[in-house]
Protein backbone atom coordinates (compact mmCIF):
# COMPACT_ATOMS: atom_id res chain seq x y z
CA UNK A 1 0.00 0.00 0.00
CA UNK A 2 1.16 3.55 -0.75
CA UNK A 3 1.48 5.80 2.28
CA UNK A 4 -1.22 8.53 2.25
CA UNK A 5 -0.32 12.16 2.97
CA UNK A 6 -1.22 11.91 6.65
CA UNK A 7 0.96 8.83 7.12
CA UNK A 8 3.81 10.51 5.26
CA UNK A 9 3.56 13.47 7.63
CA UNK A 10 3.57 11.14 10.63
CA UNK A 11 6.53 9.22 9.24
CA UNK A 12 8.45 12.46 8.80
CA UNK A 13 7.77 13.26 12.45
CA UNK A 14 8.94 9.80 13.50
CA UNK A 15 12.18 10.18 11.57
CA UNK A 16 12.89 13.42 13.38
CA UNK A 17 14.26 16.71 12.18
CA UNK A 18 17.84 17.75 11.58
CA UNK A 19 19.85 20.51 9.97
CA UNK A 20 21.18 19.61 6.53
CA UNK A 21 24.09 21.11 4.63
CA UNK A 22 23.38 22.59 1.22
CA UNK A 23 24.62 20.48 -1.69
CA UNK A 24 26.68 21.94 -4.54
CA UNK A 25 24.87 22.64 -7.81
CA UNK A 26 26.92 20.13 -9.79
CA UNK A 27 29.81 17.73 -9.46
CA UNK A 28 32.14 16.05 -11.91
CA UNK A 29 32.80 12.36 -11.34
CA UNK A 30 35.27 9.90 -12.78
CA UNK A 31 33.91 6.71 -14.33
CA UNK A 32 35.93 3.45 -14.21
CA UNK A 33 36.97 3.97 -17.86
CA UNK A 34 38.46 7.37 -17.00
CA UNK A 35 35.66 9.40 -18.58
CA UNK A 36 34.23 12.42 -16.81
CA UNK A 37 30.54 12.67 -15.96
CA UNK A 38 28.79 15.94 -15.12
CA UNK A 39 25.56 15.41 -13.17
CA UNK A 40 23.47 17.97 -11.33
CA UNK A 41 23.71 17.53 -7.57
CA UNK A 42 20.62 19.67 -6.92
CA UNK A 43 17.95 17.03 -7.53
CA UNK A 44 14.37 16.31 -6.62
CA UNK A 45 12.54 13.00 -6.65
CA UNK A 46 9.77 12.62 -9.20
CA UNK A 47 6.98 10.80 -7.39
CA UNK A 48 5.36 10.06 -10.73
CA UNK A 49 8.52 8.24 -11.88
CA UNK A 50 8.71 6.41 -8.56
CA UNK A 51 5.37 4.77 -9.34
CA UNK A 52 7.32 2.42 -11.61
CA UNK A 53 8.54 0.72 -8.41
CA UNK A 54 4.95 -0.19 -7.51
CA UNK A 55 4.60 -1.96 -10.85
CA UNK A 56 7.95 -3.76 -10.45
CA UNK A 57 7.09 -5.01 -6.97
CA UNK A 58 3.68 -6.28 -7.98
CA UNK A 59 5.06 -7.96 -11.10
CA UNK A 60 7.61 -9.94 -9.11
CA UNK A 61 4.97 -10.91 -6.55
CA UNK A 62 2.47 -11.95 -9.24
CA UNK A 63 5.11 -14.01 -11.04
CA UNK A 64 5.97 -15.79 -7.78
CA UNK A 65 9.57 -14.55 -7.88
CA UNK A 66 9.36 -12.90 -4.45
CA UNK A 67 6.75 -13.30 -1.73
CA UNK A 68 6.68 -9.61 -0.89
CA UNK A 69 8.75 -6.52 -0.23
CA UNK A 70 8.86 -3.20 1.60
CA UNK A 71 10.66 -0.17 0.21
CA UNK A 72 11.31 3.18 1.90
CA UNK A 73 13.07 6.18 0.38
CA UNK A 74 14.01 9.39 2.20
CA UNK A 75 15.42 12.56 0.67
CA UNK A 76 17.05 14.98 3.07
CA UNK A 77 15.32 13.21 5.93
CA UNK A 78 11.82 13.40 4.47
CA UNK A 79 9.96 10.31 3.22
CA UNK A 80 9.27 10.48 -0.51
CA UNK A 81 8.25 6.84 -1.04
CA UNK A 82 7.02 3.99 1.12
CA UNK A 83 5.32 0.90 -0.24
CA UNK A 84 4.54 -2.65 0.87
CA UNK A 85 3.58 -5.33 -1.64
CA UNK A 86 2.77 -9.02 -1.52
CA UNK A 87 2.94 -11.39 1.40
CA UNK A 88 4.84 -11.45 4.67
CA UNK A 89 3.73 -15.08 5.02
CA UNK A 90 2.02 -16.38 1.91
CA UNK A 91 0.92 -19.70 3.42
CA UNK A 92 -0.61 -18.01 6.46
CA UNK A 93 -2.29 -15.36 4.31
CA UNK A 94 -0.44 -12.51 6.08
CA UNK A 95 0.00 -9.46 3.89
CA UNK A 96 3.23 -7.48 3.82
CA UNK A 97 2.95 -4.16 5.68
CA UNK A 98 5.30 -1.23 6.16
CA UNK A 99 6.00 -2.34 9.76
CA UNK A 100 6.79 -5.99 8.93
CA UNK A 101 9.94 -7.19 10.69
CA UNK A 102 12.80 -8.73 8.67
CA UNK A 103 15.96 -10.67 9.38
CA UNK A 104 18.61 -8.18 8.25
CA UNK A 105 21.67 -10.47 8.55
CA UNK A 106 24.78 -8.53 7.48
CA UNK A 107 23.05 -5.18 7.83
CA UNK A 108 23.84 -5.84 11.50
CA UNK A 109 27.49 -5.12 10.73
CA UNK A 110 26.99 -1.37 10.41
CA UNK A 111 25.53 -1.12 13.93
CA UNK A 112 28.33 -3.18 15.46
CA UNK A 113 30.93 -1.09 13.60
CA UNK A 114 29.22 2.00 14.99
CA UNK A 115 29.55 0.56 18.49
CA UNK A 116 33.30 0.07 18.00
CA UNK A 117 33.75 3.69 16.92
CA UNK A 118 31.64 4.87 19.85
CA UNK A 119 33.98 3.01 22.19
CA UNK A 120 36.95 4.66 20.48
CA UNK A 121 35.29 8.03 21.09
CA UNK A 122 34.89 7.03 24.76
CA UNK A 123 38.59 6.21 25.03
CA UNK A 124 37.93 2.54 25.74
CA UNK A 125 39.78 1.26 22.67
CA UNK A 126 41.54 2.38 19.50
CA UNK A 127 41.07 0.71 16.15
CA UNK A 128 44.79 -0.02 15.89
CA UNK A 129 44.55 -2.30 18.95
CA UNK A 130 45.37 -5.96 18.35
CA UNK A 131 42.33 -8.20 18.69
CA UNK A 132 44.28 -10.28 21.22
CA UNK A 133 44.03 -7.40 23.69
CA UNK A 134 40.37 -8.37 24.07
CA UNK A 135 40.38 -12.01 22.92
CA UNK A 136 43.71 -13.65 23.90
CA UNK A 137 43.03 -16.63 21.62
CA UNK A 138 43.90 -14.33 18.68
CA UNK A 139 47.46 -13.72 19.89
CA UNK A 140 48.94 -16.27 17.47
CA UNK A 141 46.76 -16.82 14.42
CA UNK A 142 47.50 -18.95 11.37
CA UNK A 143 46.84 -18.71 7.63
CA UNK A 144 46.29 -21.50 5.11
CA UNK A 145 49.04 -21.48 2.46
CA UNK A 146 49.21 -24.32 -0.06
CA UNK A 147 47.22 -26.59 2.20
CA UNK A 148 49.20 -25.93 5.38
CA UNK A 149 48.59 -23.57 8.28
CA UNK A 150 51.46 -21.07 8.69
CA UNK A 151 51.86 -18.31 11.30
CA UNK A 152 50.33 -14.94 10.45
CA UNK A 153 52.88 -12.27 9.55
CA UNK A 154 51.50 -9.83 12.11
CA UNK A 155 48.71 -9.56 14.70
CA UNK A 156 45.17 -8.88 13.49
CA UNK A 157 43.91 -5.43 14.52
CA UNK A 158 40.42 -4.03 15.04
CA UNK A 159 40.98 -1.96 11.89
CA UNK A 160 41.53 -5.18 9.92
CA UNK A 161 38.19 -6.47 11.21
CA UNK A 162 36.32 -3.24 10.44
CA UNK A 163 37.49 -3.36 6.82
CA UNK A 164 37.33 -7.17 6.31
CA UNK A 165 41.05 -7.30 5.61
CA UNK A 166 41.95 -9.68 8.45
CA UNK A 167 41.88 -12.67 6.10
CA UNK A 168 38.96 -14.25 7.98
CA UNK A 169 36.24 -15.95 5.92
CA UNK A 170 33.06 -17.73 6.98
CA UNK A 171 34.90 -21.05 7.01
CA UNK A 172 33.13 -22.65 4.07
CA UNK A 173 36.25 -22.71 1.85
CA UNK A 174 37.02 -26.36 0.95
CA UNK A 175 40.50 -26.32 2.46
CA UNK A 176 39.27 -25.29 5.92
CA UNK A 177 35.59 -26.32 5.98
CA UNK A 178 35.98 -29.53 8.00
CA UNK A 179 38.13 -27.85 10.66
CA UNK A 180 35.47 -25.17 11.04
CA UNK A 181 32.66 -27.70 11.08
CA UNK A 182 34.34 -29.48 14.00
CA UNK A 183 34.19 -26.25 16.02
CA UNK A 184 30.54 -25.59 15.16
CA UNK A 185 31.42 -22.94 12.56
CA UNK A 186 31.58 -22.81 8.76
CA UNK A 187 29.29 -25.49 7.28
CA UNK A 188 27.94 -26.26 10.77
CA UNK A 189 26.58 -22.70 11.08
CA UNK A 190 23.98 -22.53 8.32
CA UNK A 191 25.93 -21.07 5.42
CA UNK A 192 28.69 -19.95 7.77
CA UNK A 193 27.42 -16.86 9.53
CA UNK A 194 24.44 -18.21 11.50
CA UNK A 195 24.68 -18.44 15.31
CA UNK A 196 21.09 -17.82 16.51
CA UNK A 197 20.74 -21.47 17.57
CA UNK A 198 23.88 -21.50 19.72
CA UNK A 199 23.42 -21.84 23.47
CA UNK A 200 26.63 -19.97 24.25
CA UNK A 201 27.78 -16.32 24.34
CA UNK A 202 29.30 -14.95 21.16
CA UNK A 203 32.68 -14.54 22.86
CA UNK A 204 32.84 -18.29 23.53
CA UNK A 205 32.25 -18.94 19.83
CA UNK A 206 34.86 -16.37 18.79
CA UNK A 207 37.44 -17.86 21.15
CA UNK A 208 37.07 -21.12 19.20
CA UNK A 209 37.49 -19.22 15.96
CA UNK A 210 40.85 -17.86 17.10
CA UNK A 211 42.35 -21.37 16.98
CA UNK A 212 41.32 -21.99 13.35
CA UNK A 213 43.32 -21.11 10.21
CA UNK A 214 42.32 -18.08 8.13
CA UNK A 215 42.43 -17.52 4.37
CA UNK A 216 44.82 -14.57 3.90
CA UNK A 217 47.48 -12.63 5.73
CA UNK A 218 46.25 -9.61 7.73
CA UNK A 219 45.97 -6.50 5.59
CA UNK A 220 46.66 -8.22 2.27
CA UNK A 221 43.20 -9.03 0.90
CA UNK A 222 39.50 -8.31 1.32
CA UNK A 223 37.98 -11.49 2.76
CA UNK A 224 34.37 -11.36 3.90
CA UNK A 225 33.61 -13.36 7.01
CA UNK A 226 33.36 -13.46 10.81
CA UNK A 227 35.17 -10.13 11.26
CA UNK A 228 32.20 -8.23 12.71
CA UNK A 229 31.18 -11.11 14.98
CA UNK A 230 34.64 -10.82 16.51
CA UNK A 231 34.05 -7.08 16.88
CA UNK A 232 30.81 -7.87 18.73
CA UNK A 233 32.82 -9.76 21.32
CA UNK A 234 35.26 -6.83 21.51
CA UNK A 235 32.32 -4.50 22.21
CA UNK A 236 31.28 -6.73 25.10
CA UNK A 237 34.78 -6.91 26.59
CA UNK A 238 35.60 -3.22 26.14
CA UNK A 239 32.24 -1.97 27.45
CA UNK A 240 31.59 -4.61 30.10
CA UNK A 241 28.00 -5.29 28.94
CA UNK A 242 26.43 -7.82 26.52
CA UNK A 243 26.28 -6.71 22.89
CA UNK A 244 22.49 -6.59 22.77
CA UNK A 245 22.39 -4.30 25.81
CA UNK A 246 25.13 -2.06 24.46
CA UNK A 247 23.47 -1.58 21.07
CA UNK A 248 20.07 -0.99 22.65
CA UNK A 249 21.31 1.66 25.09
CA UNK A 250 23.72 3.43 22.77
CA UNK A 251 22.25 3.13 19.27
CA UNK A 252 18.72 1.81 18.82
CA UNK A 253 17.09 3.36 21.88
CA UNK A 254 18.53 6.88 21.35
CA UNK A 255 17.46 6.74 17.69
CA UNK A 256 13.96 5.49 18.48
CA UNK A 257 14.50 2.14 16.72
CA UNK A 258 11.83 0.24 18.65
CA UNK A 259 11.70 -2.82 16.38
CA UNK A 260 15.40 -3.65 16.10
CA UNK A 261 16.49 -6.63 18.23
CA UNK A 262 18.62 -9.75 18.08
CA UNK A 263 15.64 -11.95 18.93
CA UNK A 264 11.99 -11.18 18.37
CA UNK A 265 9.76 -10.63 21.40
CA UNK A 266 7.44 -13.64 21.32
CA UNK A 267 4.32 -11.49 21.30
CA UNK A 268 5.56 -9.95 18.03
CA UNK A 269 6.08 -13.20 16.10
CA UNK A 270 3.18 -12.47 13.73
CA UNK A 271 5.08 -9.43 12.41
CA UNK A 272 8.12 -11.46 11.27
CA UNK A 273 8.23 -12.14 7.53
CA UNK A 274 8.72 -15.72 6.42
CA UNK A 275 11.84 -16.75 4.52
CA UNK A 276 11.57 -18.09 0.97
CA UNK A 277 14.17 -19.29 -1.50
CA UNK A 278 14.49 -19.31 -5.26
CA UNK A 279 13.77 -22.85 -6.42
CA UNK A 280 15.14 -24.75 -9.45
CA UNK A 281 12.30 -23.36 -11.59
CA UNK A 282 13.09 -19.79 -10.59
CA UNK A 283 9.95 -19.51 -8.47
CA UNK A 284 9.87 -19.09 -4.69
CA UNK A 285 9.47 -21.94 -2.24
CA UNK A 286 9.03 -21.58 1.52
CA UNK A 287 12.25 -22.34 3.41
CA UNK A 288 12.51 -24.98 6.11
CA UNK A 289 12.50 -24.31 9.86
CA UNK A 290 16.26 -24.65 10.16
CA UNK A 291 19.40 -22.46 10.23
CA UNK A 292 19.33 -22.08 6.44
CA UNK A 293 15.66 -21.08 6.51
CA UNK A 294 13.37 -19.55 9.12
CA UNK A 295 16.00 -19.74 11.86
CA UNK A 296 15.72 -19.47 15.64
CA UNK A 297 14.94 -15.78 16.01
CA UNK A 298 11.80 -16.41 18.06
CA UNK A 299 12.30 -19.75 19.80
CA UNK A 300 16.10 -19.82 19.98
CA UNK A 301 18.26 -19.88 23.14
CA UNK A 302 18.70 -16.06 22.96
CA UNK A 303 22.31 -16.24 24.13
CA UNK A 304 24.36 -15.64 20.97
CA UNK A 305 24.36 -12.01 19.85
CA UNK A 306 25.86 -12.04 16.37
CA UNK A 307 27.23 -8.58 15.63
CA UNK A 308 27.79 -9.66 12.05
CA UNK A 309 24.43 -11.14 11.14
CA UNK A 310 22.01 -11.45 14.05
CA UNK A 311 19.66 -8.45 14.06
CA UNK A 312 16.00 -8.10 13.08
CA UNK A 313 14.56 -4.75 12.01
CA UNK A 314 12.01 -2.85 9.94
CA UNK A 315 12.52 -0.56 6.96
CA UNK A 316 11.54 2.46 9.07
CA UNK A 317 13.89 1.56 11.92
CA UNK A 318 16.87 0.97 9.66
CA UNK A 319 16.17 4.19 7.79
CA UNK A 320 16.44 6.08 11.09
CA UNK A 321 19.92 4.64 11.64
CA UNK A 322 21.02 5.45 8.09
CA UNK A 323 19.65 8.98 8.30
CA UNK A 324 21.74 9.54 11.43
CA UNK A 325 24.83 8.35 9.56
CA UNK A 326 23.98 10.49 6.50
CA UNK A 327 23.59 13.49 8.79
CA UNK A 328 27.06 13.11 10.34
CA UNK A 329 26.06 10.95 13.32
CA UNK A 330 22.93 12.68 14.57
CA UNK A 331 19.15 12.39 14.28
CA UNK A 332 16.92 14.90 16.04
CA UNK A 333 18.32 15.35 19.55
CA UNK A 334 20.34 12.11 19.50
CA UNK A 335 24.00 11.95 18.49
CA UNK A 336 25.47 8.47 18.14
CA UNK A 337 28.80 9.38 16.52
CA UNK A 338 31.03 12.36 15.83
CA UNK A 339 31.24 13.47 12.17
CA UNK A 340 34.88 12.33 11.89
CA UNK A 341 33.92 8.81 13.01
CA UNK A 342 31.17 8.75 10.40
CA UNK A 343 33.76 9.78 7.81
CA UNK A 344 35.87 6.76 8.75
CA UNK A 345 32.88 4.51 8.15
CA UNK A 346 31.84 6.03 4.83
CA UNK A 347 35.15 6.60 3.00
CA UNK A 348 37.39 3.96 1.48
CA UNK A 349 39.97 2.76 4.01
CA UNK A 350 41.61 -0.08 2.08
CA UNK A 351 43.11 1.49 -1.03
CA UNK A 352 42.70 -0.62 -4.15
CA UNK A 353 42.43 -4.10 -2.62
CA UNK A 354 38.62 -4.24 -2.65
CA UNK A 355 37.36 -6.82 -5.13
CA UNK A 356 35.08 -4.53 -7.18
CA UNK A 357 36.55 -1.97 -9.63
CA UNK A 358 35.63 1.58 -8.78
CA UNK A 359 34.47 0.60 -5.29
CA UNK A 360 36.02 0.65 -1.82
CA UNK A 361 35.29 -0.29 1.77
CA UNK A 362 35.24 1.85 4.90
CA UNK A 363 34.78 0.96 8.57
CA UNK A 364 31.57 -0.96 7.97
CA UNK A 365 30.21 0.20 4.59
CA UNK A 366 30.95 -0.48 0.94
CA UNK A 367 31.76 2.82 -0.78
CA UNK A 368 31.36 4.10 -4.34
CA UNK A 369 34.59 5.60 -5.65
CA UNK A 370 33.71 6.38 -9.29
CA UNK A 371 30.52 7.01 -11.22
CA UNK A 372 29.24 3.92 -13.03
CA UNK A 373 30.89 1.45 -10.66
CA UNK A 374 27.55 0.79 -8.92
CA UNK A 375 24.70 1.55 -11.27
CA UNK A 376 23.75 5.23 -11.17
CA UNK A 377 25.05 5.88 -7.65
CA UNK A 378 27.19 8.97 -7.18
CA UNK A 379 30.73 8.76 -5.82
CA UNK A 380 30.56 9.10 -2.06
CA UNK A 381 27.54 6.80 -1.82
CA UNK A 382 27.72 3.85 0.55
CA UNK A 383 25.72 0.86 1.69
CA UNK A 384 25.50 -2.92 2.04
CA UNK A 385 22.89 -5.65 2.33
CA UNK A 386 21.95 -8.88 4.03
CA UNK A 387 21.91 -12.57 3.11
CA UNK A 388 18.11 -12.70 3.25
CA UNK A 389 17.91 -10.19 0.39
CA UNK A 390 17.67 -6.91 2.29
CA UNK A 391 19.61 -3.98 0.86
CA UNK A 392 20.28 -0.32 1.56
CA UNK A 393 22.11 2.57 -0.03
CA UNK A 394 22.88 6.13 1.08
CA UNK A 395 23.64 8.74 -1.60
CA UNK A 396 24.70 11.95 0.17
CA UNK A 397 24.97 13.91 -3.09
CA UNK A 398 21.22 13.52 -3.62
CA UNK A 399 20.35 13.31 0.09
CA UNK A 400 18.95 9.82 -0.41
CA UNK A 401 18.47 6.99 2.07
CA UNK A 402 17.06 3.88 0.37
CA UNK A 403 15.97 0.73 2.21
CA UNK A 404 14.65 -2.41 0.50
CA UNK A 405 13.45 -5.37 2.57
CA UNK A 406 12.75 -8.87 1.24
CA UNK A 407 13.33 -12.37 2.66
CA UNK A 408 14.75 -14.54 -0.12
CA UNK A 409 17.67 -16.94 0.42
CA UNK A 410 18.99 -18.21 -1.91
CA UNK A 411 18.19 -15.23 -4.10
CA UNK A 412 18.01 -16.04 -7.80
CA UNK A 413 16.25 -12.92 -9.06
CA UNK A 414 17.37 -9.51 -10.29
CA UNK A 415 14.77 -7.59 -8.29
CA UNK A 416 17.25 -5.55 -6.23
CA UNK A 417 19.17 -4.37 -9.29
CA UNK A 418 16.02 -3.30 -11.11
CA UNK A 419 14.73 -1.59 -7.98
CA UNK A 420 17.94 0.44 -7.71
CA UNK A 421 17.65 1.57 -11.34
CA UNK A 422 14.08 2.74 -10.75
CA UNK A 423 15.14 4.73 -7.69
CA UNK A 424 17.81 6.66 -9.57
CA UNK A 425 15.77 7.26 -12.72
CA UNK A 426 13.38 9.22 -10.49
CA UNK A 427 16.01 11.90 -9.75
CA UNK A 428 15.50 15.02 -11.86
CA UNK A 429 17.10 18.49 -11.82
CA UNK A 430 15.38 21.03 -9.61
Amino acid sequence: MRTPLLMTTLLAALLGSATFAETPQSESWTAPNGARAQVSAATSVSKERLEKIDTLMQQYVDENLIAGAVALILQNGQPVYEHAAGWADKEAGTRMTVDTIFRIASQSKALTSTAILQLQEQGKLVVTDPVSKYIPEFAKTTVMVNGSAVPAKRPITLRDLLTHTAGISYGTNPEIAEQYRAKGLGPAAGVGWYTADKNEPICTTMEKLGSLPFMAQPGEAFVYGYNTDILGCVVERASGVPLDEYIRKNITQPLGMKDTNFYLPKDQRARLAAVYGTGPNGKIARSANDPKGQGHYVEGPRRSFSGGAGLLSTARDYARFLEAIRNGGTLGNARILAPRSVALMTTNQIGDIYNKPGMGFGFGFETVESFGASGMEAPGSFGWGGAYGTNYRVDPTSGLVVVLMIQLMPNGVDFREKFASLVYQSLLPQ
